[in-house]
């Protein structure tokens, strides 16, 4: 007979990480019980395909493991176990193909999240997988009771049940209408686990523009665009691509790769000035140039319309950051379609953010991801402190978490 049947597992959070985590788990022939607050499963997992569904990326698997920062290094052995390579085998085995856009990015060939998720449920149902939906996890009922005995809100009133394991994967606290809120924080630090802030990640920012562009420009695009910026611990940041100015500020793709710096430099000092280059693909010789080229009877703005395409939102910008004065100034002028200095003063609400950093910190576990604090307690997904950029980077260690985290289940339940 074989006793991990026998076993009885709790995994709290029916996101990818926690999926995973059953998937591993449920194949392995242990009685899994996922829990989850919602009425169903994977609710951010369907919101991030709804604009087509980022699984990985296909890029050099060093330069994929460079993107995760500070936090290489530990998720690297979860990632050489349940990678890209890993991840896009695993979709095809539920019959999902993939394919690589342009931007090196890899989805699904219908672009879709909802055909893998029922996919993915059906097998985790055949596996024998149960699924409590509608359970609020409410942490434990005092400091001394066991960490594997669990309480539940439930519609028919609170519910406590001892399990063999148990495998937290509940998120971190962005999109908490989803059901990340980050209200476990405080319970397991109060059981003696660490736990980094939480923060916002790929988050937009304020800057204060003034009425007018505010007004005029919220809501539009400022493309083809290069963003810089260097903080005082020398990381830099620089690449060429688009976002949007907010009434409040600015958010988008290419400010959300540069959000961990920018955030962090906001909290050391309160503030962070950053540089776009309005033209990034004509050099300084060349903007200098056409700004110094006569201009006859033409106003600036046709001028400089007419000879650097400079017009609309990137017309605006200057005008924000220049005074009637300067912008009559060509070197300041050359200096700033260059240059342009935005200074951020804070980052949006975390419960704006696309992903959050912070959470049970790394030393706060041991090498098969259980708990210090709380034996027979495991971690996974964006409950650890960490972070990475949109591109497939987050779904993709989140997943490799799960398994990890499964693994070291399996171990413990063997010793």
């Amino acid at each position: 007979m074989n006793l991990q049947k026998k076993k009885k597992v709790a995994v709290v959070g029916g996101g990818p990480a926690g999926l995973m985590a059953a998937e591993v788990l449920g194949a392995q022939g242990v009685e899994v019980h996922l829990h989850d607050a919602m009425p169903s499963v994977g609710r951010k997992f369907l919101l991030a395909g709804r604009g087509g569904l980022n699984l990985t990326h296909s890029e050099p698997f060093d330069r994929f493991l460079g993107r995760f920062g500070d936090r290489e290094d530990a998720l690297t052995p979860m990632l050489r176990e349940f990678g890209p390579d890993a991840l896009r085998a695993w979709a095809h085995g539920l019959g999902i193909e993939t394919f690589v856009g342009s931007s090196g990015r890899v989805f699904p060939k219908d672009m879709k999240a909802a055909p893998l998720l029922r996919a993915w449920l059906h097998r985790l149902r055949q596996a024998g997988v149960q699924f409590h939906m509608r359970h609020r996890w409410l942490g434990w009922a005092d400091a001394s009771a066991s960490a594997t005995q669990l309480r539940f809100a439930t519609s028919e009133g609170e519910v406590a049940n001892d399990f063999d394991a148990v495998l937290l994967a509940l998120g971190g606290a962005s999109w908490p209408r989803l059901g990340s809120d980050g209200v476990w924080a405080p319970w397991l630090a109060a059981r003696g686990v660490p736990i980094a802030p939480l923060q916002p990640a790929n988050c937009g920012f304020d800057l204060g523009w003034t009425p007018y562009f505010a007004e005029r420009f919220a809501g539009q695009p400022f493309k083809s665009i290069a963003l810089s910026f260097t903080d005082d611990r020398g990381r830099h940041f620089a690449r060429k691509g688009e976002f949007v100015a907010t009434a409040t500020g600015i958010e988008g793709s290419l400010v959300y790769a540069a959000s961990a710096l920018l955030r962090d430099q906001i909290a050391a000092t309160g503030s962070a000035t950053l540089q776009l280059d309005l033209l990034p693909d004509r050099s300084a010789e060349q903007v200098r140039a056409a700004v110094l080229h006569p201009r006859g009877a033409r106003s600036l703005a046709s001028h400089l319309k007419s000879r650097l395409g400079l017009e609309g939102i990137k017309s605006a910008l200057l005008h924000e950051v220049l005074s009637r004065e300067a912008m009559h100034e060509p070197e300041k002028l050359i200096a700033t379609i260059k240059a342009l200095p935005l200074t951020l003063r804070g980052a949006r609400p975390i419960e704006e953010a696309i992903s959050s950093a912070g959470g049970v910190r790394f030393d706060a576990l041991d090498a098969q991801g259980m708990c210090l604090a709380l034996p027979g307690v495991f971690v996974a997904g964006e409950m650890l402190d960490w972070e990475a950029p949109t591109g497939g980077y987050l779904l993709t260690a989140s997943m490799a978490s799960g398994v990890a985290a499964a693994k070291g289940v399996m171990s413990r339940l063997a010793a």
